[in-house]
């Protein structure tokens, strides 16, 4: 090897040694970063399926309640899911929770669970019709009537017609459940008992405005 080599292997090493000195404290930082943001990432999953696994044991525990009829101790589970943020085990639970609360014939008590679901679109859409049919039961159409505002889909003129029949308001009603009917399939297996409430208030099914409208 000749001596110029031999120099030119020295400078070229003290360059690295040099690079290294300035750009060393970079290079570790980069690496600790990146060891935290991996050890982060991993500590976070962890947590996460630790909830899940958490939700999902309340949730059994929420089944185990309504089979046995403790709507009480349910209902705590319930609340206790949706402090933690289960997502979607809160809202089956509370789902439940409700339907078993009606037919337990505790309507307030299903209210004040419905009411609790952060829900959103058109799931929001169908526990608002949910709780507004309750209040129609419980003898509050004015606060369903409220609750559904201006719906124009067939369950919500229904509901708006069920409210206005509460209030002895039966041509009103007579009205909106023409238009419910209307947008209903002919299929729809609701169409029968709509077509009865409809007649119930002097309408008549034979009517084409009451398809048409």
């Amino acid at each position: 090897m000749a001596i110029d080599d031999l120099l030119d292997e020295h400078e070229q090493s003290e360059r690295v040694r040099t690079w290294l000195r300035q750009n060393g404290a970079g290079i570790l930082g980069g690496v600790v970063l990146a060891l935290a943001l991996i050890g982060g990432w991993q500590w976070w999953q962890k947590q996460q399926l630790g909830k899940l696994a958490e939700a999902n044991s309340r949730y059994e525990a929420v089944s185990r309640s309504l089979q046995s009829k403790d709507l009480d101790e349910a209902a705590k589970e319930v609340a206790a899911l949706e402090g933690g943020k289960a997502g979607i085990y809160a809202d089956l639970a509370a789902l439940e929770l409700a339907k078993a609360q009606v037919e337990a014939g505790k309507y307030d008590d299903a209210i004040k669970t419905l009411r609790g679901l952060k829900v959103e679109g058109e799931f929001k859409t169908l526990i608002d019709q949910r709780i507004a049919r309750l209040l129609v039961e419980t003898g509050k159409p004015e606060e369903a009537l409220s609750l559904l505002g201006d719906a124009e889909d067939s369950a919500g003129l229904e509901i708006r017609g069920d409210a206005l029949v509460a209030q002895d308001k039966r041509e009103q009603a007579r009205d909106l459940y023409k238009q419910s009917l209307g947008k209903l399939d002919v299929a729809a297996p609701q169409r029968r008992l709509l077509e009865i409430k409809l007649m119930d208030v002097g309408g008549s099914v034979a009517d084409p405005a009451a398809e048409n409208i």
